[in-house]
């Protein structure tokens, strides 16, 4: 089993890469190395790969990863649109991964360089943004709720009129600076479904904000967590994992799925078109699915895994844990993102410029 102490990097400290096997290392496959200079682009959200993982890879491969940060899925969408800079793999959420899928921007996986997809829980395998798993693979899933310090708020934070519609933490409430999922959680709070498109809905979830924005400190890049960590918030819309993180620092920290429900997302594993080490890609894809590595990862990040081989070698603090692995009655309430569409796009850009305007 996997050592499960708790602990936290610091932000952005990933990018040198740290230390010696934790785990066991994972064998690779040797295909098509040869071919390739001993070098692989990563781009990934912050805080999310093991402490020692791209070591262990290079390690295992010979390969040395360099890994860039993005802040949210739109940071990564915009820069790839225009052609790939560079990146061998790339880590975006699920309706993101189909709107590239839509725009040519990934290539198809050659699963028979991929042996570790034998690893991935059935419940992953055929979801409707990537039939059959063409040009992705699940790395973690989870969902999108309130990251509270509990000695600061009354009580349970259990509805989103906390975050989105009272001024009663005024100035200590942080919000997602990830326009659709911000958008798209107000039409939760509103009563509507999570793929709300009708313009006349979503004008009044911008007109909710708008209204709200004196009392919200800041729309937070990605680091609602830390800010709640330090105490500059004491309500943060987060990623649950994100919380995690920071509740095994702090025992006042608490996290919570609000009673209208929030979102369910899965980040995937895709190589983007122009990938300049495609083999070296599928072989750190393959890597990363690993049983040892995939529960070195999840242990150290604390999101929840799609990889049933790795989740078996996990302690029950982190299978039985509800705000990692929420239960049927949290997940019934919740629903996943969809693309929809370059019109949705820009209706939901439109409005979040005149949120920020305001």
């Amino acid at each position: 089993m996997v050592d499960h102490t708790p602990r936290r990097a610091t932000r952005r400290s990933f990018l040198a890469g740290t230390g010696a096997v934790a785990a066991g290392v994972t064998l690779l496959p040797k295909f098509g190395w040869a071919a390739e200079e001993k070098k692989l682009n990563f781009y990934n959200w912050d805080t999310y790969i093991g402490e020692t993982t791209l070591d262990d890879f290079k390690k295992a491969s010979g390969v040395e990863v360099t890994m860039d940060l993005f802040a949210d899925n739109d940071e990564l969408f915009a820069k790839l649109k225009e052609g790939n800079p560079g990146y061998d793999v790339i880590v975006p959420t699920n309706d993101y991964t189909e709107r590239m899928i839509a725009a040519n921007m990934l290539v198809p996986l050659d699963h028979a360089k991929i042996p570790n997809i034998k690893n991935i829980g059935k419940a992953f395998l055929n979801p409707a943004f990537d039939p059959g798993r063409k040009y992705s693979l699940p790395y973690m899933w989870g969902t999108v709720g309130i990251g509270y310090r509990k000695s600061r708020v009354d009580g349970v934070p259990d509805s989103w009129k906390w975050l989105y519609d009272s001024s009663k933490y005024a100035g200590k409430i942080a919000l997602l600076g990830a326009p659709g999922t911000v958008l798209q959680v107000g039409c939760k709070y509103m009563g509507w479904p999570l793929n709300e498109k009708d313009p006349a809905k979503l004008e009044k979830v911008a007109e909710l904000l708008i209204k709200q924005k004196p009392h919200i400190k800041v729309f937070a890049e990605d680091n609602g967590q830390d800010l709640l960590l330090s105490g500059e918030v004491d309500l943060t819309m987060e990623w649950n994992g994100d919380i995690l993180q920071v509740m095994a620092e702090d025992p006042d920290i608490s996290y919570v799925v609000p009673k209208e429900g929030g979102l369910l997302w899965e980040d995937t594993l895709a190589i983007p078109t122009g990938a300049p080490h495609p083999e070296n890609a599928h072989a750190f894809i393959n890597f990363l699915l690993g049983a040892e590595t995939g529960a070195a990862i999840a242990d150290f990040i604390q999101y929840a895994t799609p990889n049933a081989a790795a989740k078996a070698l996990m302690k029950p603090e982190y299978t039985g844990n509800p705000a990692i692995f929420p239960p049927d009655d949290v997940i019934e309430r919740c629903e996943t993102a969809i693309y929809q569409g370059p019109e949705y796009t820009q209706l939901v850009d439109r409005l979040w410029t005149r949120i920020g305007a305001a």
